[in-house]
C-alpha cells in the first residue's frame, strides 16, 4: 500500500544521493513500466551493487534471495482477497455434497447471496467456510478444483480472470531480478497450496518457491491402494506478520537480500531483510491510484481498509528505516499488461 505525497519525503534524499545515484540507463529495456525516479533508481542501483564482482557489496549467486508478498504487491487484493472469493464460490458445491449445511450458518448466509450479510460474517464463521472448502480432499483434488475456478472466475470490476490482474511493473521486476541471478520467492499470508496452483504460470515462480500459510496433510491410500495426501483442517504455519520471517527461515533457510510488500502484514519481513549485513533492499507498494486501480491506506490520509492496510505507523517506519515506498500513481507508467 503506498504513498501520495511520497515524493516530498524522497526528493531531499534523492538530492543528497544524486552524485552517487546509479542512473537508470539501460533499465528501460527491463523495467519499461516504471517511471524514472528514486524507486526505479534504487532497484537498478541495488542490482548493480550486488552483482558487480568488483563491488564491496557483491553478493554471491547462492545468496541472492528476493521475497515478494502476493496480495496487493503482485496482484490486486481489493475488494476481497481472491482466495476468499474462491472459498465463497465453493460453498454451493460443498453444500451439495453435504445438504444438511444448507440450513446452518454461515453456509445459509453465503447461499443467500446477500453481500452485505456475507461481509459482516464474524471471523469464526469465515474459518468454518475456509475449513469446509480448503480441506477434506486430496491435494490433487484441491489443485483441480482451484485450477477450474481460476479458469472461469472473473473479477467483478475488470471482468477479467484474476490471473490477469497482476501488476506489470512487478512482473518486470521479477524477471529483472531473475536475469540478475536472484531466486524469487512468494511469501504470502494466503494459502500455500492455493498460490502454488498458478504461481509458475503467472509469475514464473515454481511451487517449491512459494511460502504461504500452510495446513496439515495426512498420508493414506485411496480405494485402489494408491498413496494420497489429504488436506486437513490443521494449521502448520500462519505466514503473516511475524510468521513471514519464521516461514522464510523454515522454508528457505536464507535471509532475503530484497523484500517487497504492501501492508502491515509485511512489516516483519522487511525488518528481517534489512537487519542483515551488506546491501539490502526493502520496498512497499502504496495503493494511491483510485483512477487506475484503488486508493487505500490509511497512511497519508488515504481511505482506510481492512484488506491490506497500510497504516501511518508503517509509513513512518519506512521513512525511518530507509525502505522505499512505491507510489502506484507516480512511479508506475502502467499498472496492468492489458492497459492501452
Amino acid at each position: 500500500m503506498p504513498i501520495v505525497t511520497r515524493r516530498a519525503a524522497i526528493i531531499g534524499i534523492a538530492a543528497l544521493a544524486s552524485q552517487s545515484a546509479v542512473p537508470a540507463r539501460g533499465a528501460d529495456d527491463v523495467l519499461p513500466s516504471w517511471r524514472d525516479g528514486p524507486a526505479k533508481q534504487a532497484i537498478v542501483r541495488f542490482v548493480q551493487e550486488t552483482t558487480d564482482t568488483s563491488s564491496a557489496t557483491f553478493v554471491p549467486p547462492a545468496e541472492r534471495i528476493a521475497t515478494f508478498d502476493q496480495d496487493g504487491t503482485l496482484w490486486v487484493e481489493q475488494p476481497m482477497y481472491s482466495q476468499v472469493v474462491y472459498c465463497l464460490d465453493r460453498v454451493p458445491a460443498v453444500v451439495k455434497a453435504k445438504p444438511a449445511l444448507a440450513t446452518s450458518e454461515p453456509f445459509k448466509t453465503v447461499l443467500s447471496g446477500n453481500r452485505a450479510a456475507i461481509a459482516k460474517l464474524p471471523m469464526d464463521d469465515l474459518f468454518k467456510i475456509l475449513a469446509a472448502t480448503l480441506t477434506g480432499m486430496s491435494v490433487e483434488e484441491f489443485r483441480s478444483q482451484a485450477r477450474a475456478w481460476l479458469d472461469t472466475a472473473r473479477d467483478p470490476h475488470w471482468k477479467r480472470p484474476y490471473t490477469e490482474l497482476t501488476y506489470q511493473p512487478m512482473i518486470e521486476l521479477l524477471k529483472y531480478l531473475r536475469a540478475s541471478g536472484y531466486k524469487t520467492y512468494i511469501v504470502t499470508g494466503g494459502g500455500q497450496d492455493f498460490v502454488r496452483v498458478y504461481a509458475e504460470q503467472v509469475y514464473g515462480i515454481p511451487p517449491e518457491q512459494v511460502v504461504g500459510t500452510a495446513g496439515g496433510t495426512r498420508y493414506g491410500y485411496d480405494k485402489s491402494g494408491r498413496p494420497v495426501l489429504t488436506k486437513e483442517p490443521k494449521l502448520l504455519l500462519n505466514d503473516d506478520n511475524a510468521g513471514k520471517p519464521e516461514g522464510i527461515h523454515l522454508m528457505i533457510g536464507r535471509r532475503p537480500r530484497a523484500a517487497f510488500g504492501n501492508s502491515t502484514g509485511d512489516r516483519q519481513m522487511l525488518e528481517y531483510t534489512k537487519a542483515g549485513d551488506g546491501a539490502r533492499l526493502a520496498m512497499l507498494v502504496l495503493h494511491d491510484d483510485a483512477k487506475r486501480e484503488y486508493a487505500y491506506g490509511p497512511a497519508l490520509g488515504l481511505p482506510g481498509t481492512k484488506v491490506g492496510s497500510f497504516t501511518q505507523a508503517l509509513h513512518d517506519e519506512a521513512m525511518k528505516q530507509g525502505w522505499v515506498v512505491v507510489s502506484m500513481k507516480n512511479d508506475w507508467r502502467r499498472i496492468f499488461a492489458f492497459e492501452e
